[in-house]
């Protein structure tokens, strides 16, 4: 029997030059199996954290109009949607739009938004996008994968313990999605700082109604340089992984963050060769070593493993 296609609909930004959004998201996508649909809401030559930048900005109306092509052809079916930064209302309130419409043609649909909105205590977005993610977004998403500074963004609550965690994803899942990731936190490793600590919970209804829950914890080795480009992969391989083990978190985080470990070592690696002793590598070195990653992306050998902290 044939697979069946399964069809991705990304809605993030693009870079000629580089890996960021839908370049991050689309060839690892590819690798394991998913058709991938692109929207570009920007195209820059390069990502941000280079000197120079050049390029142009999707607005709403535009992206109506691509929508509209899709919707006329009749090909408007997708079995996910994924969409990452965003830096305009009109435009984040469009994708909510196409979003609903989507979901309505096909109520399966998985959502998966990574609410990107600031990091480390400052927002780099406007402020006003806020409320359209609290109000609208959220409520639609399926998979959730904010950072701890977006997660208290959204909840309205700080997070200063494990336990302070368990509960914002706990106001996350009564928001809507099922599944939540907090894909970087502040929280102390019991491995040590050289450590992050994630978390993911899960809530999964059983065929009886009753619902079931999981609650993970992981301490991801940290890399002393700034990688652009690796939260928008992380929500593509959750998606991917997710797909292939719907009813096991702990496996799908497993996967993901070890694709991410392989894909940044490889990174840092060849940063640091090109760099030579003692210099710190430029942006343009430290770009995602993505397609040398192509069989860790495929077939990623676990480095990283989740604890189970709740079962139910």
């Amino acid at each position: 029997m044939a697979e069946m296609e399964c069809r991705v609909l990304s809605i993030q930004s693009h870079v000629v030059r580089g890996y960021v959004g839908n370049k991050s998201a689309t060839f690892p996508l590819q690798v394991l199996g998913f058709e991938v649909d692109s929207i570009n809401s920007v195209q820059f030559s390069n990502h941000t954290g280079y000197a120079y930048w050049k390029g142009q900005v999707l607005t709403a109306d535009e992206l109506n109009v691509l929508y509209e092509g899709i919707r006329l052809n009749k090909v408007n079916h997708y079995d996910y949607i994924l969409t990452g930064y965003s830096r305009d209302t009109s435009f984040l309130a469009t994708v909510v739009d196409i979003i609903q419409e989507l979901k309505k043609a096909n109520p399966s649909l998985v959502y998966v938004c990574d609410p990107v909105m600031g990091d480390h205590g400052a927002m780099y977005v406007p402020e006003e996008l806020l409320p359209v993610y609290r109000e609208k977004v959220v409520p639609l998403a399926d998979i959730l994968t904010p950072n701890q500074f977006e997660a208290e963004l959204l909840t309205g609550r700080k997070i200063h313990t494990i336990e302070d965690a368990m509960e914002a994803m706990e106001l996350l899942h009564k928001m809507g999605p099922e599944m939540v990731v907090l894909t970087s936190t502040d929280l102390p490793s019991k491995q040590g700082d050289r450590y992050l600590v994630a978390l993911g919970s899960q809530k999964t209804v059983k065929p009886d109604g009753t619902i079931s829950t999981q609650k993970i914890c992981m301490d991801i080795p940290k890399v002393d340089a700034v990688f652009v480009g690796t939260g928008d992969l992380f929500a593509a391989m959750l998606l991917a992984w997710t797909h292939h083990h719907p009813k096991d978190l702990k496996a799908a985080c497993e996967k993901t963050v070890s694709v991410m470990h392989h894909v940044i070592k490889r990174t840092i690696t060849y940063a640091n060769e090109k760099a030579g002793p003692g210099k710190r590598p430029s942006p343009a070195q430290l770009e995602l070593r993505m397609v040398q990653s192509k069989a860790d992306i495929e077939n990623p050998t676990i480095v990283v493993k989740a604890t189970v902290l709740q079962k139910s």
